[in-house]
């Protein structure tokens, strides 16, 4: 499923190229017909991100939302204007500050692609690769592909979604109970009561914090990668009720999620390991395999302690983990 980082580029990219165009909707699958037909025409005012979801508004007060779950994707064709702000991994950012590394570095699994985000991209760009064809289609705009829930067209851009988990159109009234319903998203807000909101509602409860980070009312944006390389990252028991962690655990853990968040929207990719060394880093970029300290680990030594990494499942996803170093 796709997480936060990706959302949040997402929504850049909508904001760069859509906004305040006049955009014709229509449903390719013929799933959303009637939605499409009620944002037809209309121009595009705002685009916003929480968490996993993304929120279009339209000039005539209406919103689309969408959440793409596991298997929704965006497919974007046409003159698309990476936003500036997240345009390449062309800096390094960790907890050792940020440096330049050239130009950015495509990963193998094309995790930071502008053209393509979210679960079905990776067969995509991988068929194209070892078919040695290009990915860019003729003509403008191109023809639908696949079961395309809803097409935004402008004149010079062009955006396909397909498989997502929810696509409805929203009043106001409806899109403000919608993001009130997620917990604090630290791309929005990363000050003291965003902290504190986090902080308290981990607290409070008996659930183990490997449960409450992919909790949505808990905190907006985590997923399976994120949960377990956060985890791992602060020494933290997947198991552990949240109420047993100390405050100071409760309040690194938040800040933790702000500073791999932020990169993961810069680079595109869920770069999780700190303090590498220029090539180190560059083959983490390439590889995902490279750049986790837990996740999809599992029975391989641990980077830290060389005990194996464990994998078993916690509320129906996988659950990766070090039972010494996490003990």
């Amino acid at each position: 499923m796709p997480e936060g980082h990706s959302v949040h580029r997402i929504a850049r990219q909508f904001a760069r190229n859509f906004v305040g165009k006049r955009i014709r909707l229509s449903s390719p699958q013929g799933r959303f017909v009637d939605g499409a037909a009620r944002l037809d025409g209309h121009s595009m005012t705002d685009a916003r991100a929480v968490g996993k979801q993304m929120f279009l508004e339209f000039d005539n007060g209406l919103w689309l939302r969408v959440h793409l779950g596991l298997y929704g994707a965006w497919d974007f064709a046409g003159d698309i204007q990476v936003d500036a702000t997240v345009a390449s991994a062309n800096g390094r950012m960790g907890q050792t500050g940020m440096r330049g590394t050239g130009d950015a570095v495509l990963d193998s699994a094309g995790e930071n692609s502008v053209r393509s985000i979210g679960a079905p991209r990776l067969t995509r760009l991988r068929m194209a690769e070892a078919e040695k064809v290009s990915v860019e289609p003729d003509g403008f705009p191109p023809d639908p592909i696949g079961q395309v829930r809803v097409r935004l067209l402008a004149d010079d851009v062009v955006a396909d979604l397909r498989g997502p988990t929810a696509c409805e159109v929203l009043g106001p009234d409806q899109v403000e109970v919608a993001m009130n319903r997620l917990g604090p998203d630290p791309m929005l807000d990363d000050g003291a009561a965003a902290e504190e909101r986090f902080v308290s509602a981990v607290r409070k409860k008996p659930t183990p914090i490997g449960r409450l980070l992919m909790d949505q009312s808990v905190v907006s944006g985590i997923g399976n990668v994120y949960r377990a390389e956060l985890l791992f990252r602060a020494g933290i028991n997947p198991y552990a009720p949240g109420k047993s962690l100390r405050d100071e655990q409760a309040r690194a853990l938040w800040r933790d999620w702000a500073h791999l968040l932020k990169i993961g929207v810069s680079t595109g990719q869920m770069m999780t390991m700190d303090d590498l060394g220029d090539e180190d880093y560059v083959l983490a970029m390439r590889n995902r395999a490279d750049r986790h300290w837990v996740y999809k680990r599992e029975g391989l030594p641990c980077r830290i302690c060389g005990t194996h990494i464990t994998l078993e499942e916690m509320a129906a996803r996988k659950l990766y983990w070090c039972p010494r170093c996490q003990s």
